[in-house]
């Protein structure tokens, strides 16, 4: 039996670093063990604990436990999907010792359909309950659109149907996979399904083959801005303010633009209510060298491609196309730390294979 946790705030004596919370876990790991194999109080005495700990550590780490085999403890640690943790969860991982009855897995596996049965509020999730089709967007050859068709879906359930086909696919899929292959997801009654029905036990090598036409067709794929042109562009906002935006719009034009598939985007807030929502000059100033922080630790050349920034209304946005979300995740978070004291900042990592958060700025 497994157990899933999310982490909570903790206020004791912080834990600063990987190697700092594995030693903690080695001096309680006999404790954890037996708590585990015995199903005892397992809320209190591993759970808690744990939980503190790690929420100390970052935030954002969650965690599935239970035996792996008869003398083994598996603890399974998880982002949860959220791309900007993943890599966070595969450092912790990895920088884990030898700990005697104990195995860590950074992510959650992909399990066996037949294994995979879940249930939240009276409704079931597994094999023959769910179905799916595959809708082709025209302009979009890349995109991977997933329908699923749940038996049972009502208008007033939509909302727990949806959580448990999300859960079921992670569980299925595995957690790396489901965020890496589908593009856009939505949960269906079977009376509103437009194709024909595939059994959901299918829909694993239907991914396998899409994703690997696309690492093929893409692969290698590079682009050199350091020559393009930017385009400053100006508007006015409903208030009256500014809003300005330097874009690289000869990049926007690109048509490779699946090839980096996860757009960063950076968000710095400041206090511009006496400069009509822009920023002061030491503001700006400060902006301006957290931007090229930024780019040089981003480089093109390594995919992860400058697409500009916008500037209004008290904060600053910073755009980034990328191959990979691991690396942005890990720059963000270091300079979300570093600038702390000057801006209230915050970052989001999501996939958009054609670039659409950036229509607004292309020319009619």
């Amino acid at each position: 039996m497994k157990f899933l946790r999310k982490i909570f705030s903790g206020k004791e004596k912080p834990v600063n670093s990987y190697a700092v919370f594995w030693n903690w876990f080695q001096k309680e790991a006999i404790l954890f063990y037996q708590v585990v194999k015995k199903r005892g109080d397992i809320e209190n005495v591993f759970f808690r604990p744990l939980t503190q700990k790690l929420d100390e550590l970052r935030k954002g780490f969650f965690f599935v436990t239970g035996m792996y085999d008869e003398n083994t403890a598996e603890l399974i640690f998880t982002a949860e999907g959220n791309t900007r943790n993943i890599v966070f969860v595969e450092e912790l991982v990895a920088a884990a010792p030898p700990v005697a009855g104990w195995r860590f897995v950074a992510h959650k596996p992909a399990m066996d359909i037949k294994e995979v049965s879940i249930g939240i509020n009276g409704l079931v999730f597994r094999e023959d309950k769910l179905s799916f089709y595959s809708v082709d967007t025209p302009g979009y050859p890349d995109e991977i659109n997933i329908t699923v068709v749940y038996d049972d879906l009502t208008e007033d359930n939509k909302a727990t149907v949806t959580n448990g086909v999300f859960l079921f696919l992670d569980n299925y899929l595995g957690e790396l996979d489901f965020v890496n292959t589908i593009d856009n997801l939505i949960v269906i009654d079977k009376a509103e399904a437009k194709q024909p029905l595939i059994p959901i036990v299918k829909l694993r090598d239907f991914l396998t083959w899409r994703q690997k036409e696309f690492v093929e067709k893409y692969e290698g794929e590079r682009y050199d801005t350091e020559n393009d042109g930017h385009s400053v562009m100006e508007a006015q906002l409903e208030s009256g303010d500014p809003l300005l935006a330097v874009i690289n719009t000869e990049l926007l034009n690109w048509d490779q633009k699946a090839s980096h598939p996860w757009i960063a985007v950076f968000t710095a807030r400041y206090d511009g209510s006496n400069n009509r929502g822009l920023p002061e000059t030491d503001d700006y100033n400060r902006l301006d060298e957290l931007e090229q922080q930024l780019l040089a630790e981003l480089k093109d050349s390594e995919g992860y491609l400058y697409v500009g920034r916008q500037t209004a209304s008290n904060e600053r946005e910073i755009y980034f196309a990328c191959k990979d979300f691991r690396r942005p995740s890990k720059i963000f978070y270091a300079i979300q730390q570093q600038y702390a004291a000057f801006f209230e900042t915050e970052y989001v990592i999501y996939k958009d294979k054609y670039w659409k958060s950036f229509e607004r700025f292309m020319e009619e």
